[in-house]
């Protein structure tokens, strides 16, 4: 009975794959004789099927980005960016549509430290960090053997000498993969979608509005109460707005 149910567990997920993969060609294909709507329409057909990948949500920023729609455009690029960090296609793009955004926002400076660990953990994503010590400590396991067997006295110091390289590096990707887990979980990324946003000093409307936010604008979250956001922008300021004017991008 179990094998009977796993084929039919494989099964559907199997049609479920075959299904997504002729509606993404289909919305290729629409995408590319500018049938932008189709395409629009097609793509979150996949997103519906439960589907994330960084070529769905690309395909469906280029798609946002082509019908001059500014928060979704940025929305799926930044998610697509969650996905591969380094993609240079993706950062290009998501420049191009955030170039076509109204808020001009001064990032707050970082120090030389600060921005050097930033660079660094940035690299990977934390799933990569943690991919690549798990091969590290592979590399590791098999230069230690190799140290181990080999006669020639000149092999076993460079083994034994990877094998300690490859140990060292193992462990700094464990931590930074921890590290950027820890980031990855505490941020809370959200994309403005509102053409234009009231930021409020308290979480209501009739407190003092402190500034305002226009579409495609990103924030980052930092609490909630009731139906409203605190939000931190680059520059540093906070205030709150009603969260159904933002879209959080960690809805993977």
């Amino acid at each position: 009975m179990k094998k009977i149910l796993f084929i039919f567990i494989l099964f559907i997920g199997f049609l479920g794959y075959s299904q997504n993969a002729k509606l993404f060609d289909a919305a290729n294909t629409a995408y590319n004789d500018g049938k932008y709507e189709v395409a629009e329409k097609t793509y979150l057909k996949i997103v519906d099927n439960g589907e994330a990948s960084s070529e769905l949500y690309f395909n469906l920023g280029n798609v946002y980005y082509k019908e001059n729609k500014i928060a979704p455009s940025i929305y799926y690029y930044e998610k697509a960016l969650l996905l591969k960090p380094n993609d240079s296609d993706i950062k290009n793009n998501l420049a191009y549509a955030q170039n076509m955004t109204l808020d001009a926002i001064t990032t707050a400076p970082e120090t030389g430290f600060a921005k050097l660990y930033k660079n660094t953990t940035s690299f990977f994503s934390f799933e990569q960090w943690a991919y690549s010590s798990v091969i590290l400590m592979f590399l590791f396991v098999l230069a230690y053997l190799l140290y181990y067997f080999l006669a020639n006295a000149t092999l076993k110091r460079i083994s034994f000498i990877s094998s300690l390289v490859f140990l060292v590096i193992a462990l700094a990707s464990i931590a930074l993969a921890y590290l950027k887990y820890g980031e990855f979980k505490d941020d809370q990324p959200a994309i403005v979608f509102e053409k234009e946003s009231s930021i409020q000093a308290e979480p209501n409307g009739r407190s003092t509005e402190t500034f305002k936010l226009h579409e495609g604008t990103k924030v980052m979250v930092l609490e909630t109460l009731n139906d409203w956001s605190k939000i931190k922008i680059p520059d540093g300021k906070t205030g709150w707005i009603p969260t159904s004017e933002i879209k959080m991008l960690k809805d993977i």
